[in-house]
């Protein structure tokens, strides 16, 4: 595979596409098994229902980058609403680059892509998490314009956290 940029092709994702829904679920357990993504894979069970799942989920989209007919990297975005701006945000949720294509600037790319689809939306911001130890991935969210953020220094910066459920 050749590495040049130029050939790299970004879209968004149809899943109604049998292509896009393979790509989705090739890239989605690629990342689970890279140890920025858990190191564990997901359950095919899960996989075979996601790329109908986010067609029907209002409000998310994907985008895929594509080098020739070989998917290299996914976003899964999903609109919300900012409460302090009573206007919707994109939440990108996840970001995957193949890791044979990682330091491509394919990353960018896909954000570009986000910011558009944002814009057309009347969004106000773009959010996303990013784990401390990636160094790599935040250095490519500064360079687009990312930052972490605080409401008051005196409070310090806003964390992200989670609580699983069980629904078992």
């Amino acid at each position: 595979m050749s590495s040049s940029l130029s050939e790299v092709s970004i879209r968004i994702a149809d899943f109604s596409l049998a292509k896009d829904a393979r790509a989705l679920v090739q890239l989605m357990q690629e990342y689970a098994q890279d140890p920025m993504g858990g190191g564990t894979p997901i359950a095919e069970s899960i996989l075979a229902g996601l790329p109908q799942k986010l067609k029907a989920y209002q409000g998310a989209f994907s985008v895929i980058a594509w080098q020739g007919d070989t998917p290299i990297g996914l976003t899964n975005c999903f609109e919300t609403l900012s409460t302090f701006k009573a206007s919707p945000l994109i939440n990108i949720h996840d970001v995957v680059v193949s890791r044979q294509s990682r330091g491509l600037g394919v990353t960018p790319k896909m954000l570009a892509m986000v910011e558009k689809v944002a814009a057309e939306r009347g969004c106000c911001k773009l959010t996303l998490e990013v784990l401390e130890g990636n160094q790599r991935a935040q250095k490519v969210y500064l360079e687009f314009g990312f930052a972490g953020y605080e409401l008051d220094e005196k409070f310090g910066k806003a964390q992200f956290w989670e609580k699983p459920l069980n629904r078992g």
